[in-house]
């Protein structure tokens, strides 16, 4: 802030410098001024004495007229230079009060709407923490701030679930919400603050809170996670082991959790074995099919083709509806091109290459656009839906 400070006081400086220059140039103007007023009195004054001369017959009318020519000429020779008085409508004392006033009235200014706070702040994050308290310093802070600020909060809330703090996270989170709207996330981290601040019983509260999140993102982990353990504690070892295989569907492959989360399942399926039950498998989610192709024109056809012709590549099942199962569009400017074909370009929900075990994969350039009919075409040999090595598709063949 020393730097801050520096930088806002020399600029102080340079503002009142415009006030106080021309106050100083006032005052030489008015010695100046009084320096001439004099001269004209002393010019004056000589004239009345010539006259006086004159008049008691000391001098006569030409000496009287050679005498007023010298003090005239006396007159001009010191006031030559001297500008033109300037008359200022605002007044002396006004520069002087402005010069008081604007750095008294800028520093309230800035101390009331200022961020002297947010500039400190700023500065500190700069730094490395030192330790998790520090951090949650600056986090508070940055909230007390920045009270708006949907990250702020968001982080600070996560910084309270580390430190053991679910009590005052749940507060922020809650926050939170009411700042950045009822995100899914932002309803699992609340409900999981919920339920450890009140020593971990389920309620109502927690429960709605979890219910909204997965309504709105059956994926959301922190609600997965969290309501597998409210059903471990409470004993519905299926229900927990049910939310945490949902839980481990969503983790990458790398993911430090899976190791914890499976041995959760584990000792969940041990206890359920234990008291008398049986384990039931959740159903084995069908694995969206995807076709990498690399799709180019033989040698034969570079010359009789435009580059702003259409190129359709579109999977379709060799056994099934004639339409195509998925489906992209390029030019042949495009070419040679590597594009994926899957369930997400499914020309309707129920056509999808997951759907039928055999497939066919089909590359038609149609000049006028149209994915029905072309001038040249290429085709695969059927293959599996469930393949994952990249296919090669040459458009060779007039389309007949």
């Amino acid at each position: 802030m020393i730097d801050f400070w520096l930088a806002a006081g020399l600029l102080l400086l340079v503002a009142l410098s415009f006030l106080l220059i021309p106050v100083l140039r006032g005052r030489r103007a008015q010695l100046e001024e009084d320096r001439t007023a004099l001269n004209v009195a002393l010019y004056q004054e000589r004239v009345a004495e010539l006259q006086t001369q004159q008049e008691e017959g000391v001098l006569d009318a030409g000496q009287m007229d050679t005498g007023r020519a010298e003090a005239a000429r006396e007159l001009l020779a010191d006031t030559e230079g001297v500008e033109a008085p300037r008359v200022s409508r605002l007044g002396k004392p006004l520069p002087l009060l402005a010069a008081i006033l604007v750095p008294v009235l800028g520093l309230g200014l800035y101390l009331h709407f200022g961020a002297s706070d947010k500039v400190e702040l700023t500065r500190e994050f700069t730094q490395a923490p030192q330790s998790m308290e520090e951090m949650t310093r600056r986090l508070e802070r940055a909230v007390e701030a920045q009270p708006d600020s949907a990250e702020g909060l968001y982080f600070l809330g996560r910084t309270y679930m580390a430190q053991d703090r679910p009590g005052d996270a749940a507060k922020i989170f809650e926050r939170t919400v009411k700042v950045a709207g009822r995100q899914p996330e932002l309803l699992g981290q609340w409900a999981q603050a919920q339920y450890f601040a009140d020593g971990k019983k389920w309620s109502d509260k927690v429960q709605a809170l979890t219910d909204e999140a997965l309504k709105a993102d059956p994926k959301e982990v922190t609600s997965l996670g969290l309501l597998g353990i409210a059903a471990f504690e409470s004993e519905r070892y299926q229900d927990a082991i049910d939310y945490w295989n949902r839980l481990l569907e969503q983790l990458p492959a790398d993911d430090n959790s899976r190791a914890a989360l499976q041995g959760g399942i584990a000792r969940a399926s041990e206890k359920l074995v234990a008291s008398g039950g049986k384990v039931t498998e959740a159903p084995v989610a069908k694995v969206a099919a995807v076709l990498k192709v690399r799709v180019d024109l033989s040698p034969e056809l570079k010359a009789k083709v435009q580059p702003g012709d259409s190129v359709f590549i579109f999977a379709r099942a060799t056994s099934g509806p004639p339409a195509p199962l998925a489906a992209k569009r390029l030019t042949v400017a495009d070419l040679p091109a590597t594009v994926e074909l899957g369930d997400a370009d499914a020309m309707m929900p129920q056509l999808k290459l997951s759907n039928f075990p055999e497939v066919q994969l089909v590359a038609r350039i149609s000049r006028a656009g149209q994915p029905t009919a072309g001038e040249w075409i290429g085709r695969s040999q059927p293959l599996a839906s469930s393949t994952t090595a990249q296919q090669q598709l040459t458009i060779d063949s007039p389309d007949k």
